[in-house]
């Protein structure tokens, strides 16, 4: 009767064992933007597709768009850190000070493609600035492609600029405006459609690809970029995991979230980017907007004039103990090394 028992005791916990290994688990993504923005559309839900293919159903995502559990854009790298979410994706520059030697990729002119300066910064950051992310699980970094101009009135030339009311997305790039000749305003990107319609400012600095959502294209009808390899500017972008969420997982489904993880999420991430940028253009192009290419002797002047915004984060770095120099080389090498 004992044996018996101890039989039975011991296939029970095998089947509880067997269930907890075999029980779904369900992780939320929060992000700021609406669901059919490029990123989230095109990079998110087909990550949370795969994962879920991956793992035989076994991990569900949940997708959370424009910020619907609650909280501001600033908040989101906290709300994952703290485990208040399972991920989130966000701007890094929403929080200034917090990334200092990341932020080295949205210095002016540095960045390519969406997609060769998303896997150098991924690059650059696992060599130069992993402690900036400790107490997350990192799922992906990334770029936007070559930023730009989208105004009121057209910008021909550096002059026109003076004066305008350009929203900036981060510390590094309102101070770049501001070195330009601009009146900087700060806002998460979300902010911006309500911020043109109303006259609160007179252009904004995004990439093509976010444009559609937008409809900026709409609002305003002039368009300024670059001569060049290099863009303007460019944003950094985080897809990170709670650590605790991470840990809970058993190996076989922490294998299947690292396999969607790392430097080829990070590159795909920026080739969604890329894709983006070509129907934001194509849709400014075809509603008959004023699309200005500034030339080579006309770009060389505004980099020039963004020199400062460089020598000022290098003044940054320098008063936290941070060689600034020496990470500005090592993010150009970087982005040399995948543009090539």
């Amino acid at each position: 009767m004992k044996t018996k028992l101890f039989v039975l005791g011991a296939l029970a916990a095998l089947a509880m064992t067997t269930s907890a290994l075999a029980q779904d688990i369900t992780l939320r993504l929060h992000q700021m933007l609406p669901a059919q923005a490029t990123i989230p559309a095109k990079a998110l839900t087909p990550w949370a597709e795969k994962v879920q293919a991956d793992s035989g159903g076994r991990i569900k995502v949940e997708l959370y768009p424009a910020m619907q559990l609650g909280g501001a854009p600033p908040d989101l790298y906290d709300q994952a850190k703290d485990g208040v979410v399972d991920l989130i994706w966000t701007v890094l520059g929403y929080t200034p000070g917090r990334f200092p030697k990341s932020e080295v990729f949205e210095l002016p002119f540095l960045i390519t493609t969406g997609e060769a300066s998303s896997a150098a910064f991924y690059n650059y950051v696992m060599a130069n600035s992993a402690d900036e992310f400790a107490g997350v699980k990192v799922i992906a970094l990334h770029t936007h492609g070559p930023g730009l101009f989208h105004t009121k009135n057209p910008i021909n030339k550096l002059e026109d600029l003076k004066g305008m009311k350009i929203r900036g997305g981060s510390r590094i790039i309102s101070s770049m405006l501001a070195q330009l000749g601009a009146e900087p305003v700060g806002m998460p990107v979300p902010q911006v459609t309500e911020a043109l319609s109303k006259g609160v400012i007179d252009g904004t600095t995004i990439p093509w690809e976010v444009t559609p959502s937008l409809k900026v294209a709409e609002l305003v009808k002039n368009h300024t970029g670059f001569s060049g390899t290099h863009g303007l500017y460019s944003q950094t972008f985080g897809f990170t995991m709670n650590l605790d969420s991470y840990n809970r997982l058993p190996d076989d489904l922490k294998a299947i979230i690292d396999a969607n993880s790392g430097l080829e999420t990070s590159r795909e991430f920026g080739r969604v980017m890329d894709q983006g940028d070509a129907v934001g253009l194509r849709i400014a192009t075809e509603a008959g907007n004023n699309i200005v290419q500034l030339d080579e002797a006309e770009t060389a002047r505004w980099q020039a004039a963004a020199q400062p915004t460089i020598d000022q984060w290098f003044a940054d770095m320098k008063a936290i103990g941070v060689d600034g120099p020496a990470l500005y080389a090592a993010a150009q090498a970087a982005v040399a090394a995948e543009s090539n």
